[in-house]
């Protein structure tokens, strides 16, 4: 029982060293090399990829597990425990691999990442003496692979192995392995030939072969605590040692030698290591390159590389366009010219970045004329039609064309005539003089300046506003030519009939008149001036003013234009404005409260004959001078209205405040006999509405021998009303409330109980 205890305790624990995130489908290539250091040392270099855009996958391991076997024909290899030693290597480097620049193509976003672990053994107190039978192998294992990936069976349950053999021949050289130049391009366009330099170099100067080959198997799917750093786990610790089996292709479609598809297929040239093919289905494939190293005719060692090429659909973004007339279709565009027979063309291909050579080519009648600026001038022979191209990157798979017709044809010229009343306002007549090469003018637009238009070839038309006013013709020809001229009128006359509207023609003292300006044109370039029949003036275009006196006023307006024109007006007997009553009362008494019993409201108003008194409290009156009893406290107000024979009226507010009242009163003395008559001691008065109220008794030694919160509630003359009679004499008596608008009260006396 004990034992089955202990085991399940160690599971548990396992299960928390190897969490199931440390297994992930994250595997997506690597390679190890080495340099010899002498006297039996080497530094080598382990490099693993990831898919960092896969979910729920691993991360770069942050220590590396590495063995080290001596496997050969005087020393078999059985498994971890014959490992001569086992290496924790913690991660060095960690980046991301730049995705590729393609001219001219949108590849889909994809993320790699590198993780690079470099490790020297004599830092691990490790040697390793000269093998003549025998050849070390270092090993690291991981499981798994991504999987996503096309060309392997069930991808996401095959792991990896990188390692290295260092040979009896390589140990007894002192050899270095041959080092990757760089990492294939993580993307690779579809239906786009393929050029990837996949070589090495070697610091020896040895002679290398370069093959396709199949990629290395290590760390199984499986997660079992036990089983997990074992060669059937996900995690070997130490990486196991040979043989190691090879990652099985999806048959037929792939292999080993054939690991994407293509027309051509992918190949590895053998002396350069240049890969080379169209790949062609979409997809991610794993690919297993092998370098042999050979001194002398001498095989010394073979590195390994896997690597996923992604192979995606890749947008061209080069689009070949020009600022054309007419967009006939995608890439065929129409440029008129009408009139001059040099052309220059505005090139809007985009992206620029991408553009390395732009050819342009016109047939003109017997010859071709070509250019490679980037937006030409170009002169044709006269009036007709004529083709041309834009090539964009010639003679590449990265290039666009786009095709250009141009008319050339005779010139239309744009122009008219204007005429008007400089000094008094009037319409503003238009007159087209349009020439066109072609056979006629097919429409006028003219753009009159004031937000208005016309279509029409002639038109008149009345301006409502002055200034500097741009006008401009558009004409048409049966060419389809358009040309287009602006010229700009002075227009500063002064209006032909001066026309004001008043807001009110009569009205009481004092009579506030808006006088709004109908007159056009006119603005603030323009002098106005306002007589108001009463003294007043005003200089503002469409002035208020205020008449404060009775009587009947003529008005006069003089303007006078920016260019000097004058004009005005007199509009007689225009204001009528009639006399206004004067309000006025008092309130008596000027101060009340709620114990008043009313309040008289006196009319003290000049030249009325009739009135109106509004409270705001909803009462109403139409008495001259009438009362009324306050129906509560609080501040009201009282408004007088009053008018006059002719309906005039004038307005008076008042405030009154009507406070809340509280009086009370304490008698001097009482006598608690029983007889019913005076035997309690209590205050009277009006308390509605107090606050706070407290009412203490206290006897010449200082002690308090009753108190109460309620006004109604009185002292029989017990101590506190339940205890002993106190013996008569006097007694101090304190009284303190706030009224019912928090002002403080404090009454001090003295009680004299009679027994």
């Amino acid at each position: 029982m004990k034992n089955t205890m202990r085991l399940n305790l160690i599971a548990i624990c396992l299960l928390f060293l190897f969490p199931a995130t440390s297994f992930g489908r994250h595997i997506i290539g690597g390679s190890m090399t080495y340099r010899c250091l002498g006297n039996g040392d080497y530094e080598f270099t382990l490099k693993v990829y990831r898919d960092c855009f896969c979910t729920r996958c691993a991360e770069i391991d942050p220590v590396a597990f590495i063995g080290i076997y001596r496997c050969g024909p005087t020393a078999p290899c059985n498994g971890q425990g014959s490992a001569l030693a086992r290496l924790n290597v913690p991660l060095t480097e960690r980046r991301n691999i730049e995705r590729p620049d393609y001219p001219c193509l949108e590849p889909p976003a994809v993320c790699t990442e590198e993780g690079i672990y470099v490790f020297r053994l004599s830092r691990y107190s490790v040697r390793l003496p000269i093998s003549p039978d025998n050849s070390y192998f270092i090993s690291y294992q991981r499981c798994c692979r991504n999987e996503t990936i096309t060309n392997i069976v069930n991808p996401d349950t095959w792991g990896a192995t990188y390692m290295v053999e260092i040979t009896p021949e390589a140990q007894r050289l002192c050899n270095n392995s041959p080092e990757f130049n760089t990492f294939p391009p993580t993307v690779v366009c579809a239906d786009f030939n393929l050029k990837y330099d996949h070589s090495a170099r070697d610091a020896d100067g040895d002679q290398l072969v370069y093959e396709f080959c199949p990629p290395f198997d290590g760390g199984a799917n499986n997660l079992e605590p036990f089983i997990y750093n074992t060669c059937d786990g996900a995690y070997p610790n130490p990486g196991c040692p040979p043989p190691y089996k090879f990652i099985p292709f999806r048959p037929p479609l792939y292999s080993a030698t054939s690991p994407i598809g293509g027309s051509p297929a992918l190949s590895i040239n053998p002396q350069t290591g240049l890969i080379t093919g169209k790949p062609n289905p979409i997809g991610q494939y794993v690919v297993g390159v092998c370098v042999s190293e050979y001194r002398n005719g001498v095989l010394l060692s073979r590195i390994f590389r896997d690597f996923q090429f992604n192979v995606a659909k890749c947008d061209p973004k080069l689009l070949a366009d020009i600022k054309e007339d007419i967009k006939i279709k995608d890439k065929e565009y129409l440029v008129n010219s009408c009139g001059p027979t040099e052309v220059k063309f505005i090139n809007e291909s985009t992206p620029r970045s991408f553009i390395r050579t732009f050819d342009w080519e016109f047939d003109l009648s017997n010859r071709k004329l070509t250019s490679s600026e980037w937006e030409p001038s170009i002169l044709f022979p006269g009036v007709g039609q004529y083709s041309g191209r834009l090539i964009l990157n010639k003679g590449t798979e990265c290039g666009d064309t786009a095709k250009i017709f141009v008319n050339i044809y005779p010139a239309l010229d744009a122009d008219f005539e204007y005429e008007y009343d400089t000094c008094v306002a009037g319409p503003v007549k238009f007159t087209d003089k349009s020439v066109s090469g072609g056979k006629f003018l097919t429409s006028w637009n003219w753009d009159l300046g004031d937000k208005n238009s016309s279509r029409v070839q002639n038109p008149e038309h009345q301006y409502r506003s002055p200034g500097k006013i741009p006008v401009t013709l558009t004409v048409r020809d049966t060419n389809k030519c358009i040309e287009k001229i602006t010229k700009t009128i002075n227009y500063f006359p002064v209006p032909a009939l001066i026309v004001v509207s008043p807001s009110a023609a009569e009205g009481c003292t004092p009579l506030k008149v808006k006088f709004t300006n109908l007159s056009f044109p006119i603005d603030s370039t323009y002098k106005t001036l306002w007589d108001f029949g009463d003294g007043g003036s005003s200089k503002a275009i469409s002035p208020t003013y205020t008449f404060e006196d009775p009587g009947i006023f003529t008005v006069s307006l003089d303007i006078t234009s920016p260019i000097g024109c004058k004009t005005d007006t007199i509009f007689n007997d225009l204001i009528k404005v009639r006399p206004s009553p004067t309000a006025g009362f008092t309130i008596d008494p000027p101060v009340a409260s709620n114990l008043t019993p009313l309040i008289n409201l006196y009319d003290e108003s000049q030249g009325a004959i009739r009135w109106n008194w509004q409270l705001s409290n909803g009462r109403n009156f139409t008495e001259r001078s009438p009362s009324f009893s306050p129906p509560d406290t609080g501040r009201i107000i009282v408004r007088q209205i009053v008018l006059n024979a002719v309906n005039c009226l004038d307005t008076l507010d008042k405030l009154l405040d009507i406070r809340p009242e509280v009086r009370y009163f304490l008698p001097n003395a009482f006598t608690p006999n029983g007889d019913s008559v005076n035997d309690e001691f209590k205050g009277v008065g009006v308390m509605a509405g107090a606050r706070e109220f407290n009412f203490t008794i206290w006897n010449r030694f200082g002690e308090m021998i009753y108190q109460t919160d309620e006004p109604n509630k009185g002292w029989n003359g017990r101590k506190f009303n339940v205890g002993v009679e106190s013996p008569p004499g006097v007694y101090v008596v304190l009284v303190t409330y706030r009224d019912p608008r928090g002002n403080p009260y404090e009454l001090k006396g003295f009680v004299t109980l009679v027994r």
